[in-house]
């Protein structure tokens, strides 16, 4: 079927189709064939964690659930104010906020 498109394609052209086969068309061969990329190396990632790494991250983990802390960081707005007590931020319901 494709050789067919081809002929039909070729037909309005004045050349003349000549077959090489494959052991001398060495030429054609090497072009045709796809250059080979040399793998990637992947090294490995080490990483030492300290034994105060777990006490910083509970630390930092505390600070964040402050209540000023919250409130200074509004998360664009999706946080509501308890409106019996405004100083604590519920977390249960957020809300979406659009800029706009």
């Amino acid at each position: 079927m494709r050789q067919r498109r081809w002929l039909e394609l070729l037909s309005d052209y004045d050349c003349e189709i000549r077959y090489h086969p494959g052991k001398t068309n060495v030429v054609a061969d090497a072009l045709s064939r796809k250059e080979r990329e040399p793998p990637l190396r992947v090294r490995a990632l080490v990483m030492t964690i300290g034994l105060d790494l777990p006490r910083q991250i509970l630390n930092s983990q505390t600070e964040v659930r402050k209540p000023e802390n919250l409130k200074k960081e509004d998360v664009g707005g999706m946080l509501v104010e308890n409106s019996r007590d405004p100083e604590k931020v519920r977390t249960e319901k957020l809300e979406p906020h659009t800029d706009g």
